[in-house]
């Protein structure tokens, strides 16, 4: 096991999901639920299949796209994401 990649991507997606609308969910859920952990198991297994999608799909489109150009790609992606979440008109 690659254990450098290990914990780069553990303290990455860790600091990434802290307060985030995911954490928020469960902690609505956890409050109007008296089965914790049910909403625990629930949202593990959903976090851990939407993990699996990524890691398959990164793993399929790197056959085509070089690294660099995946960084590239995944950032303006990331951009656009927040440039949209910022100013479109709720």
């Amino acid at each position: 096991m690659d254990w450098q990649a290990f914990w780069m991507t553990f303290t990455a997606i860790f600091l990434a999901e802290l307060g985030d609308k995911t954490q928020i969910g469960v902690l609505s859920f956890s409050a109007a639920s008296r089965s914790p952990w049910t909403i625990f198991a629930a949202a593990s297994l959903a976090l851990l299949l939407a993990t699996a999608v990524g890691v398959l799909a990164g793993t399929l489109l790197a056959r085509f796209i070089q690294p660099k150009a995946m960084k590239v790609i995944s950032g303006c992606l990331f951009i656009g994401v927040g440039l949209w979440v910022l100013l479109r008109g709720d």
